[in-house]
């Protein structure tokens, strides 16, 4: 089943939610992850040209690289929604779906999927 997230990049950074408001919402934390991409590309405005130009750079979540690595790289969707801010982008998910992304930096695949079990997690 498809559970899309979609956030204009026209949309205002929201002030003064609650934790549970941002975290625990039915987008899962996507919508605050982007907008922590967009606050990032205001004070790290190098950090935004290494996304727009392709890299795929650490951030807060899985999913980001700064050296090539051997194998399968796999990332959340926090990460992919904080790029998309990062890049001044709408946020533009689909948590049934994963997304699949090339580092031009480092030339490694990540892919962005749902399933915590692929990126570390239980």
């Amino acid at each position: 089943m498809s559970k899309k997230i979609f956030r204009s990049i026209t949309e205002p950074v929201r002030k003064g939610l609650s934790w549970e408001k941002c975290w625990k919402a039915e987008d899962q934390g996507s919508i605050r992850s982007w907008e922590t991409g967009r606050e990032l590309r205001i004070s790290k405005p190098e950090l935004a040209a290494r996304a727009e130009r392709g890299e795929l750079p650490a951030l807060d979540w899985k999913g980001g690289l700064d050296k090539p690595i051997k194998g399968e790289k796999w990332g959340t969707y926090l990460y992919l929604a904080q790029l998309q801010g990062l890049k001044d982008e709408d946020l533009n998910i689909d948590l049934a779906v994963d997304v699949k992304l090339v580092c031009a930096s480092t030339g490694v695949q990540v892919t962005y999927t749902s399933d915590i079990s692929k990126y570390g997690g239980a």
